[in-house]
């Protein structure tokens, strides 16, 4: 069978106040182009379809559409809730989705058998995929007690309940002459970030070894890092990566997805098909007169400007570079925090104080000063 695992759509996601819906349109066009070209048996997203657990009517449209369009190339389509989507919202949806033929996981049920899905493709082959959504540490316990297993107990980790809950799911992948696999929507242990995760998300209190997952699975499809990598672990798995480069920390990713060729008597065979990017992010540097003389970059950019602060800069560097959305003093400008003695609060006035600040980051500008007066009279008044 062949499967195209991808994840981490991030559909309505903004970047510093830029829409980037039509971004969305281009990238996900590509994916289903990628699943027309390859004639997939079954298509995962594997979480974070949405960038927010509120998605607006454009995103939720552009979303069903997508897993619509995929469904239609003849693949089986299962879709799972990742951290940013509201599971719930998600399961509201699986009416719309079973009627089209979708499988959709937002949340983790009370029977586990939801979690089990079962199919054949048109050649025969038979294939069975545990999908598990993204579960917080409190519902993490929740679930482990929902299924009945053993007691939960206090001391034991995040990774302990992903276990045992993989555990439960996988507990059927023995049978020699069906395709065994896995999705879910986590972070294992050694695995390398893609630069636009949410922090809470990624700690090691969230990560969970490669060996919660079964060495009888052929393979584990992986949401939530955003770079396309293999993990190194008791059977294949993989995360297929973000197919658009979420925020600036991404810029270095190349967007694809993964697809799967495997069979029940064979190992799974990987490989990355490249999605054309969209709009590309951009980080470049310089002087006011060095930007000046850039050739205006493709994409949207990050600016880091070799200029003292003062006021008006930001504008002066949009005036030159309309597509910057970020703009930062460059680093090896600032200061680093501490290097001088800090100054007494006590019986000092907000003026002083903002004064110092000013002076300990080499803030020489006037101009700031007075804003700043201005704002105080206008809080004070």
């Amino acid at each position: 069978m062949k499967i195209l695992h991808t994840s981490d759509w991030h559909v309505g996601k903004v970047l510093k106040g830029q829409s980037r819906a039509d971004e969305h349109k281009q990238v996900l066009a590509g994916v289903i182009d990628v699943a027309r070209a390859e004639r997939p048996d079954l298509v995962i997203v594997a979480g974070d379809l949405y960038d927010t657990a509120a998605p607006t009517p454009e995103a939720t449209r552009l979303v069903t559409r997508a897993l619509t369009a995929l469904r239609r190339t003849g693949a089986d389509v299962v879709a799972i809730g990742g951290n940013h989507d509201n599971g719930q919202a998600l399961d509201a949806l699986r009416p719309w989705a079973e009627a089209a033929g979708i499988t959709l996981r937002g949340g983790v049920r009370d029977n586990p058998d939801e979690h089990v899905v079962d199919g054949t493709t048109a050649g025969g082959e038979r294939w069975r995929l545990a999908a598990l959504p993204f579960l917080s540490q409190r519902y993490a316990v929740r679930a482990v007690e929902m299924y009945e297993l053993t007691a939960a107990e206090a001391n034991q980790t995040y990774a302990d309940h992903l276990g045992r809950l993989l555990g439960r799911l996988t507990e059927g992948f023995t049978e020699p002459d069906r395709v065994h696999l896995v999705t879910a929507h986590l972070t294992v242990v050694g695995a390398a970030t893609g630069g636009g995760e949410r922090d809470a998300h990624t700690v090691l209190g969230y990560a969970v070894p490669a060996t919660v997952f079964p060495g009888t699975a052929h393979y584990v499809a992986l949401g939530h890092l955003h770079r396309s990598q293999r993990v190194n672990g008791p059977c294949p798995i993989r995360y297929s990566g973000s197919p658009l480069a979420v925020d600036f920390g991404e810029q270095e990713n190349v967007p694809s997805v993964t697809v799967v060729e495997v069979t029940a008597t064979t190992a799974a065979r990987v490989r990355e098909v490249p999605v054309p990017a969209a709009v590309p992010l951009r980080t470049v540097r310089g002087t006011l007169a060095q930007l000046a003389e850039l050739a205006p970059p493709d994409g949207w950019l990050r600016v880091y400007v070799r200029e003292q602060p003062r006021a008006g800069l930001r504008e002066e560097v949009q005036e030159l570079l309309p597509r910057a959305l970020e703009i930062r003093i460059d680093p090896e400008l600032v200061p680093a925090p501490g290097g001088g003695a800090r100054a007494q609060r006590a019986g000092r006035s907000p003026r002083e104080l903002f004064a110092d600040y000013l002076d300990s980051r080499g803030h020489a500008d006037d101009g700031v000063r007075e804003l700043f007066d201005e704002l105080l009279e206008e809080v004070d008044g």
